[in-house]
């Protein structure tokens, strides 16, 4: 408001009668500006107000109290010729959009049109007809002309119609009669005509016969015209299959000179690297979205040829046809096609297939190598179905390679079935669709519907499939087979026409085409059913007929068709995949980052060969343990294994004997027994359960260290129990040891004192080890003691209580005789039950018995124990033969000595064989385990898991797929 009183815009208000402008000024302005505004308020007499340019400052009038003025009609009319201005514009816009979008489909009609330059040959040119046309109209002119009026006789009109056509006939008649004798007169020299006749006369007479033949000059020239068309017809298909077996004697030239060219270059090009082509590229990124993975659940996108159709409808045979070899297995009314089969066709100089993962080539010009291809195929089918499945998901991949085949990638599918048999999967049927929409829902994917001409087409289950899949048919070619067998059942030919039209099944697509890939028979090779099915159709009424068009049939032209549109699919949308992996790359990139930070990235296959560089480092470790160690190892763990049958086999029944030379002769005795049939084995199995355990402390010790990964536990811990399992000593080590312990238990003398001592020092820690056995045996058996009552609050239980009665008059017993034999007499049986008896307790025989041995044992270890320590002072007493005379029985000592040196050479013996043969037949049986595991995928998968193993082989799965993608696509622009 400020700005308008001062007059910044350049305008005046006028306002309405003298009040409102004393107002005005009052409320805008001070005194001191009362008379400028003065001169910018101006009360008028008139209703209205308006803006009109001046020198002066502006005013504004306040929120007015009075009614505003209404609008005149002035306004009305420039709002409604404005509305009219902008129809006028939207009306020539429209115009203008839609007569560039009607030219626009117009040149697309235009272009789609068939190539019908080759009639320009056949029919005349424009200037002749418009030459014909005026000689017509010249003619027709002259004989108007010439021709007087001429008029009926009455009396005709009256008879009607029907008299008319009587004297039409009958002048017929007569004009051919008359013609008939002029010929006749003719030959004889007169005319047609006599000279009575005037010329007038002889020309109405033309004119009326003439117009009783026109009908038949019509039908004739009809029927011209039909046999016409269809000799040109027959001519276009007969100038199509020469073009085709023209291609195919080029390309069989082309294929011998480039056999002639590699014989002339000789190694020079075997030598060469062979560059691969833009089709075995962009196979290889296939097989590897194949293994990334199996079961198609990533959705790549990337353009294929998917094959589909109903049971025994022929798309098998499409596709041999189109590869030019029989290289799948068939079956009559049998399901054969059991997992998806990826073909990659491609030209090559052989005509040859393989495996992806075989470096086997079947040569497809030998039908025994075709059989055996054809074997391997269903045996790899058979293979891939598991768990009582009927299909499966894996994908086998080939390659097929030879002369004039189209490059692209086709994948075979299991055939939809409409009925589940009793040998199949109850859930077969839905998992044959599962897997065909899992490959139709690619939206790049080329959907080759094929359907069985010779059946019923309301009994197809395919189409309606496909037509969900694809319900605009922006990327389906349609392919009716059997053609031969449609055309004798089908009575009318209009019913293939609509198919061919797609104007029959619900469902649209971008071409149709009739193809014939059979006769029936087995034996037939392709060449014969190329030449049967060319025969066909150059014979065939339906293609005569005019019902398909020569483009639409032939195996080849679908072939070619299906191979522009699968390269056109792959130019138009291999970037846009590489772009998606690109993507994908860098998250799992930066989650590695993220979560595993300064660590290799390393898969599965890098992770297992690190792990077995480290269990055969620790083979390798077994050479550092020192000789001495191995023996003492040895001597401690045969020892364990052995000591229990020393003291009771050995020792224990020799000790009772009353004399030195009873206790020798029994212990020789029972040392031979023991050395013949169980002493050699168990010193086996105490080497190799050493050797185990010595591998095991490596392997535990590793696991201690600073640069340990926990990540090859489960697989470190599972090769060497593999390998252990399978280990087996050698059978010739045994009878060597039994040799050698034989002679080493045979010697009884000891030579010096320090043998002597160390003997004595063995009983004495042999004996001191089962007498702490023995006695922690007995307090389970009786109980705690009084001190440990007191001490721990615990108490002996009633049987435990009992069996320490039986203790004590057991230990009575043994008070009274020292050197009490190791059985109890009948009697003495009875006395000790007896005896309970007057203490309240009541036992029985087998009770009493069962308490003597470890009674009667501890009472053995100790004596044993005394005998030893009176032993350390007698060397020289038993080296001089005096023991008797000292009183001093030292036997005991020397056979723990005789047992002790066996010990030393049996350790001796083994730790040769663990350190010279037995270590490095463990590592060869170690790296057999770790070959066989490094095939076996499954088994690397189950031992090498966690969120590090599988985000590091996803990363590399990515970045080889990526890689190829872009190598093809750099290699497909080159092309372009």
């Amino acid at each position: 408001m400020y700005k308008l009183v001062k007059g910044r815009f350049g305008y005046a208000v006028r306002v309405v009668g003298g009040t409102q402008a004393r107002w005005a000024r009052q409320k805008l302005s001070g005194r001191g500006e009362q008379e400028a505004l003065g001169q910018v308020v101006v009360p008028i007499a008139r209703h209205f107000t308006s803006l009109h340019n001046t020198r002066g400052a502006l005013l504004r009038l306040p929120e007015p109290r009075y009614s505003a003025p209404q609008r005149g009609i002035g306004m009305l009319v420039a709002r409604v010729l404005r509305g009219a201005l902008k129809i006028r514009y939207l009306l020539l816009g429209g115009s203008i959009a839609g007569g560039s979008a009607l030219a626009k489909t117009y040149e697309q009609w235009k272009e789609a049109l068939p190539d019908a330059k080759f009639l320009e040959e056949l029919l005349p040119s424009q200037e002749d007809l418009d030459s014909i046309r005026a000689s017509l109209i010249t003619y027709r002119d002259k004989i108007k002309d010439s021709i007087p009026e001429f008029s009926l006789d009455p009396k005709l009109w009256e008879a009607g119609e029907e008299g008319y056509s009587q004297v039409a006939q009958w002048f017929k008649e007569r004009l051919d009669d008359a013609i008939q004798a002029a010929e006749e007169d003719k030959k004889s020299g007169s005319s047609i005509f006599s000279d009575d006749f005037s010329p007038d006369l002889k020309q109405h007479a033309l004119s009326f016969t003439s117009m009783g033949g026109s009908a038949e000059k019509e039908r004739e020239k009809a029927d011209n015209i039909r046999e016409k068309y269809e000799s040109l017809q027959e001519e276009l298909m007969q100038v199509q299959l020469k073009y085709q077996r023209e291609i195919e004697r080029l390309e069989k030239d082309n294929k011998e000179l480039r056999k002639s060219l590699m014989l002339r270059a000789g190694d020079k090009v075997a030598r060469k690297k062979v560059k691969k082509s833009l089709i075995d590229m962009y196979s290889e990124v296939l097989d590897e979205l194949c293994d990334y993975d199996s079961s198609y659940d990533t959705q790549d996108h990337l353009p294929r040829v998917v094959v589909v159709g109903d049971q025994s409808s022929g798309k098998t045979s499409v596709l041999e046809m189109v590869a030019q070899a029989r290289i799948f297995p068939r079956g009559a009314g049998e399901m054969m096609t059991r997992a998806p089969v990826m073909v990659t066709l491609s030209e090559g100089p052989y005509h040859i297939a393989s495996f992806k993962d075989s470096t086997r080539e079947f040569d497809l010009t030998k039908e025994s190598e075709l059989a055996e291809l054809r074997k391997e195929v269903e045996l790899r089918m058979r293979n891939s179905v598991r768990n009582g499945r009927t299909v499966s998901h894996e994908v086998i991949s080939m390659t097929v390679k030879g002369p004039g085949l189209q490059r692209m990638v086709l994948v075979d599918l299991p055939g939809i079935i409409s009925t589940v048999t009793t040998d199949m999967a109850a859930d077969t049927r839905e998992a044959i669709r599962s897997i065909s929409q899992q490959y139709m829902s690619n939206p790049n994917a080329i959907i080759l519907c094929i359907q069985d001409g010779s059946v019923d087409a309301e009994r197809s289950n395919v189409t309606d499939l496909v037509s969900q899949m694809d319900p605009q048919g922006k990327r389906t070619i349609f392919v009716l087979t059997k053609v031969d067998l449609a055309e004798e059942n089908l009575a009318n030919p209009d019913r293939i026409r609509k198919i061919l039209a797609g104007k029959l099944f619900p469902m649209r697509a971008l071409g149709y085409f009739a193809v014939v890939t059979g006769r029936g028979n087995q034996e037939d090779s392709i060449q014969d059913i190329k030449d049967y099915e060319e025969s066909f159709f150059s014979s065939s009424r339906i293609f005569k007929g005019g019902v398909i068009n020569s483009h639409q049939c032939t195996t080849r032209n679908l072939s070619f068709a299906v191979s522009e549109r699968f390269w056109k699919m792959v130019r138009d949308t291999v970037e846009q995949q590489a772009d998606a992996f690109k993507a994908t790359r860098f998250n799992l990139e930066t989650e590695w980052k993220n979560n595993f930070p300064r660590t290799r990235e390393l898969d599965r296959d890098e992770l297992f060969e690190k792990a077995r560089g480290d269990i055969l480092d620790e083979v390798v470790n077994l050479s550092q343990v020192s000789p001495k160690q191995w023996e003492e190892v040895l001597s401690k763990k045969m020892w364990e294994k052995m000591a229990t049958y020393i003291f009771e086999n050995i020792y224990l029944p020799a000790a009772q004997a009353t004399s030195s030379g009873t206790f020798n002769t029994t212990a020789d005795i029972r040392l031979k027994q023991w050395a013949d049939q169980m002493l050699p084995r168990r010193c086996v199995e105490v080497g190799w359960e050493t050797l185990q355990d010595e591998f095991r402390k490596f392997i535990e010790r590793a696991k201690n260290s600073k640069d340990h990964d926990t990540i090859f536990d489960n697989l470190k811990a599972c090769v060497v129990d593999e390998a252990m399992r399978r280990h087996a000593w050698e059978d010739k080590a045994a009878d060597v040891l039994r040799v050698i312990q034989l002679n080493a238990l045979e010697d009884r003398s000891v030579s010096d004192k320090q043998q002597w001592d160390a003997a004595c020092h063995f009983l004495e820690e042999s004996v001191k080890e089962k007498l702490t056995a023995t006695e922690s045996t007995l307090r389970e058996m009786v109980g705690p003691g009084t001190w440990e009552q007191w001490l721990y609050w615990t108490y002996p239980s009633e049987d435990q209580k009992r069996r320490a009665t039986v203790r004590a008059e057991l230990e009575k017993l043994l008070a009274t005789d020292y050197n009490h034999k190791n059985t109890l007499t009948y009697d003495e049986v009875t006395a000790v039950r007896k005896n309970t008896q007057s203490c309240g307790v009541e036992v029985d025989n087998e009770f009493i018995r069962e308490m003597w041995h470890p009674v009667y044992r501890r009472h053995f270890l100790r004596r044993a124990l005394a005998k030893a320590y009176d032993c350390r002072k007698a060397f020289y007493a038993y080296h001089q033969g005096l023991e008797g005379e000292l009183g001093v029985e030292c036997n005991d000592v020397v056979l723990f000595w005789r047992i002790q040196q066996m010990f030393k050479i049996t350790a001796n013996a083994l730790r040769q064989q663990v350190m010279n043969r037995e270590a490095r037949r463990l590592e060869k049986e170690i790296k057999e385990v770790l070959e066989e595991f490094g095939c076996d995928q499954e088994k690397k998968e189950q031992l090498l898991t966690g969120r590090r193993v599988l985000l590091a082989e996803e990363m590399k799965r990515v970045r080889q797929i990526q890689e190829k993608l872009e190598e093809f696509i750099h290699a497909l622009n080159a092309e372009k």
